[in-house]
């Protein structure tokens, strides 16, 4: 069934921006800002603390398996940072793989050993983007060269068997079968989304991917048999204004998180769906 502007709620406001939002074990929301701002967000959404900045400005996040550090794709440094929670220590953790550097470092991806993915988006309106792969200390590969249409947004299928990749030029959602070595297997495209932008990915636990568009001010929904359905329409482009990436958590992990690129707050919507847990929420 799809949702109404009414089942959106203003979870945190008073941020620049973010474009990128992740779940911490401990309940708290994580976003960043166009200035280079890190966001820790109280469980809650009553206090919002600027942790970090990078001095760039942050695209996706995600949390290592063990929670111990933040990964930050950041579009103005050309870099992925490690931000080391415990001591909140910034460090560069990649800047590229077989001497190509990045020039967008759009969101990274942890699976449950550690392995990083990165998307790389390549030019503007150019295809040219490009999946990157990383271990635990910063050696990287392509892992797939593409070309893909603006690859964004990224998420694992439960079983890690594929990788799914929001083309925001496509546009859609293409996905690469996992090998058993770990290199890329298959590439097929899952979902086209005519006349939008899609940007984040998240799954549930029953396989359906829900897509956020940063234009229009939709989110879909794509079933495991690749059947898309619109589930929220923001026509206003007020409690879902621009929204990016996406991100289940809460109480119950039934809560969907939108950061919102074209204003200053996280939304949150209560869906009849519970969120399939990353990596971070496994340990």
């Amino acid at each position: 069934m799809a949702l109404t502007i009414e089942d959106i709620t203003i979870f945190a406001d008073g941020l620049d921006h973010p474009e990128c939002i992740a779940v911490h074990p401990d309940g708290s929301i994580w976003a960043g800002g166009e200035g280079g701002q890190i966001y820790r967000v109280s469980p809650d959404g009553s206090e919002i603390k600027e942790v970090a900045n990078t001095t760039g400005f942050n695209l996706g996040i995600a949390f290592s398996p063990d929670s111990s550090w933040l990964a930050i794709c950041d579009l103005k440094n050309r870099c992925v940072w490690k931000l080391t929670i415990h001591t909140m220590k910034l460090s560069k953790f990649a800047e590229g793989a077989e001497g190509v550097l990045f020039n967008n470092p759009n969101f990274p991806c942890f699976g449950k050993t550690g392995k990083l993915w990165v998307s790389e988006s390549g030019a503007f309106r150019q295809v040219s983007g490009k999946i990157f792969c990383f271990d635990e200390r910063g050696n990287g590969k392509i892992w797939h060269n593409g070309p893909f249409n603006f690859a964004n947004g990224l998420a694992l299928s439960a079983n890690e068997d594929w990788l799914y990749v929001a083309c925001t030029w496509l546009p859609g959602v293409e996905r690469i079968a996992i090998n058993a070595d770990g290199c890329a297997g298959t590439r097929e495209v899952f979902c086209t989304l005519p006349r939008s932008c899609p940007d984040g990915l998240a799954f549930d636990i029953d396989g359906n991917l829900y897509i956020g568009c940063y234009a229009p001010n939709y989110i879909y929904k794509v079933s495991p048999a690749q059947e898309v359905s619109l589930l929220i329409d923001d026509w206003e482009a007020h409690s879902l204004c621009n929204p990016t990436n996406l991100a289940f958590g809460g109480k119950d992990f039934n809560e969907l998180y939108a950061a919102n690129l074209g204003a200053w707050h996280i939304s949150s919507i209560k869906i009849n769906a519970i969120g399939q847990k990353l990596a971070c929420h496994q340990q």
